[in-house]
């Protein structure tokens, strides 16, 4: 909420703008420098006031995510960042000014002799949709980084809530997968698209265990049966042995440089670490291939299956399996970035006793907790702790 208890000082800001008439209203188009930004806004953070059943609901944003915040703080430092949508902004309309003849819109703070209370500089805007966009560029230190709003003068707090749910809630979110899937026309490389094309590669040669079977928008792909996975689920399992930074790794490609290779300990974590960045993706497709060719020979009905309640082949089965692969790997190779043979992998998982049948969602249900207990399992079963090739942090 806005705070009366700031040092006053006079502050005033004029920005080009367009005036665009909607059924809403009017409201105004411009764009500000983000460290600008900053200093003019604030945001109404929804709260719970009273303990009654029928609670009442003050302000209307949301609370900040601060992962989402951290991954912004990361995304603008990018060399291609951007943020092609509108921050939305309300104004009292004592804090602004239009002059039509100069198309320009000035924001000002307001004294406290004006009979309704001063308005100070960070009290001018308040943040209808964007709080996260503006907190994620409060330490930037790039070069120019230019934000466009739409400000709404003195906008009833009816219309804003209507106007913020309208926004947030109403949008149809883009799938992760398409967003994957769409690195296919990018020029540079990175992990998301060499991940995207390993995972093509394998839905589509049909003597493969995913043949088929990867959904490449998130969504049944038509004309298929069967499909288990989504693209999202597959490239980010692949990623996370990639790199602990994809984001970076993208962005180093986008200067025209080229990440660093992993050390003989992260190369023991991110075991496809190099094969990327000396651009063996075929490779890192065939040690999928191998190791999961063997999972299908050891527990084929359980993998072929999937529509009867089995769920080695589904989205909490394959993660598990993809976190199992890593020890299995090192046990399996005498150098990293070696392609085992599929009888080495199933000489291991004939360790384990667990059957076909077992693999029920019953036993393992959906989601990071029949994951865990999956690879817990198999894990326990195949390398006892005295036969593990990876200490228990490297596990982590």
């Amino acid at each position: 909420m806005k705070s009366q208890s700031i040092l006053y000082e006079p502050f005033s800001i004029t920005l080009p703008c367009i005036r665009v008439e909607q059924p809403l209203g009017a409201f105004f188009i411009a764009s500000i420098d983000a460290a600008v930004l900053r200093q003019i806004t604030f945001s109404d953070i929804r709260k719970m006031s009273g303990d009654r059943e029928l609670d009442t609901y003050l302000g209307i944003q949301r609370e900040l995510d601060p992962k989402r915040v951290k991954d912004i703080q990361k995304y603008v430092t990018t060399v291609d960042a951007c943020f092609p949508t509108s921050v939305i902004l309300a104004v009292e309309e004592r804090c602004a000014e239009f002059d039509t003849e100069k198309s320009t819109l000035t924001l000002h703070s307001v004294a406290a002799d004006d009979g309704e209370g001063r308005v100070t500089r960070i009290e001018i805007a308040k943040v209808l949709d964007g709080q996260h966009r503006i907190e994620g560029l409060k330490d930037y230190a790039g070069g120019v980084f230019q934000v466009n709003v739409s400000i709404f003068i003195d906008m009833d707090v009816a219309n804003q809530a209507y106007l913020f749910s309208t926004v947030n809630l109403a949008q149809t979110k883009v799938k992760k997968s398409l967003v994957y899937d769409l690195y296919e026309y990018s020029r540079s490389r990175s992990p998301q698209k060499s991940a995207h094309h390993i995972a093509v590669a394998l839905d589509q040669l049909p003597t493969s265990p995913f043949y088929r079977q990867i959904k490449r928008l998130g969504s049944a792909t038509p004309g298929r049966k069967g499909e288990t996975l989504t693209q999202a689920t597959f490239v980010e399992a692949v990623m996370d042995l990639i790199s602990t930074d994809p984001v970076s790794d993208r962005d180093l490609y986008k200067r025209g440089k080229v990440p660093r290779h992993a050390g003989q300990a992260e190369s023991r974590k991110l075991i496809f670490r190099n094969l990327f960045i000396d651009e063996e993706d075929s490779t890192i497709a065939d040690i999928l291939l191998s190791y999961f060719t063997a999972v299908r020979g050891r527990w084929p009905l359980a993998w072929d299956n999937p529509e009867n309640g089995y769920m080695l082949a589904r989205t909490s089965g394959f993660r598990g399996l993809m976190r199992l692969l890593r020890p299995l790997y090192l046990k399996s190779v005498d150098a990293i970035g070696e392609v085992p043979q599929s009888s080495k992998f199933t000489e291991l998982l004939n360790r384990s006793r667990l059957a076909d049948e077992e693999f029920v969602v019953t036993k393992f249900l959906p989601g990071t907790g029949g994951e865990s207990r999956l690879f817990n399992s198999l894990l326990s079963e195949i390398l006892p702790d005295s036969q593990r090739p990876l200490s228990e942090s490297e596990q982590l």
